[in-house]
């Protein structure tokens, strides 16, 4: 059997002094790679396994260092501004370094359990003192299971509280391995129409929401239901009776929906890695929000904004 610490697995970052992603202070450790491909996405950057050149156009001073740096030809100066063929670049790094601005920056690496079980172990006192832990998201958990599994069971093995963030899309046989390591779920319901919730991520719900029960049921993990409310998408009145419905009559009235408003990181991210922005709706506002939560809080749930 391979040992734990030497798994290896694709990040693209992770962050500590986490307060977003389950309870206390927490490290949330970011996985590459997502079966989904929803319109809003937060971190477009994690949608493959493959490592992503950004490039800062507001930092660049158009000296030209990079275009001699790249070795494939990527790069060239068009109309006084540097452009990129993404077509020929295959993030190779060369062109970071030589940057004096530090115009650009190559996310999404290669690292073993071990890596980033001493990464996360760094935070430990914040852990104990705060009652957090240790957050795999992404990207999707679900996508790299062997080297969740390991970065999970050494945290375990240590005492150190567990949660996974996921899209549950994914087969069962899968999902139940990873949870044997995991104290907490927090669990994405997109739509709770099957047909809006593909055309908003490619995908159908019904293998997400079988999974969910499974979770609650079957496994008996806690869960929390985390909703991104998107305007003009899933933040209608009839998709939150849904919801309220489906949580009460499927799971319990112990799991806490957070509804999380909105908001255009993803937007910045994708004109980072030089792609049109397709996708851009405003923030929902606060009275709008408040008007939801009352929805989800009218079948007996509790029910926040954010978190």
């Amino acid at each position: 059997m391979q040992d734990l610490e030497s798994v290896q697995g694709k990040v693209f970052n992770i962050q500590g002094y986490s307060i977003h992603d389950g309870p206390g202070i927490r490290t949330t450790v970011f996985l590459c790679g997502c079966p989904l491909r929803c319109l809003w996405c937060q971190n477009p950057e994690s949608g493959t396994m493959e490592p992503k050149l950004f490039f800062m156009a507001e930092k660049c001073v158009g000296c030209g260092k990079c275009v001699a740096a790249c070795p494939n030809g990527a790069i060239d100066i068009v109309d006084g501004k540097v452009k990129t063929d993404r077509s020929r670049c295959n993030a190779c790094g060369a062109c970071v370094n030589p940057c004096p601005v530090e115009a650009r920056e190559i996310v999404g690496e290669t690292k073993t359990a071990g890596e980033v079980f001493k990464k996360v172990r760094q935070d430990e006192l914040f852990y104990k003192t705060s009652g957090g832990g240790v957050t795999l998201s992404g990207g999707e958990t679900l996508m790299q299971p062997e080297f969740s599994i390991a970065v999970l069971r050494l945290c375990k093995e240590a005492g150190i509280h567990t949660a996974i963030e996921t899209c549950g899309f994914a087969k069962w046989e899968v999902f139940s391995k990873i949870l044997e390591y995991v104290d907490l779920v927090l669990y994405d319901f997109k739509h709770m129409d099957s047909a809006k919730h593909k055309e908003g991520t490619g995908v159908g719900n019904e293998l997400i929401l079988e999974n969910v029960v499974k979770v609650y049921h079957e496994a008996k993990k806690p869960v929390a239901a985390r909703v991104p409310t998107i305007p003009g998408y899933n933040d209608t009145a009839e998709n939150m009776h849904a919801l309220g419905k489906f949580i009460t009559e499927k799971m319990g009235m112990d799991v806490k929906v957070h509804l999380l408003p909105y908001h255009h990181l993803g937007e910045s991210k994708t004109e980072r890695m030089e792609q049109e922005v397709k996708f851009s709706v405003d923030t929902p506002t606060d009275a709008h929000m408040e008007e939801l939560r009352a929805i989800v809080e009218s079948y007996g749930l509790n029910a926040v904004i954010g978190g």
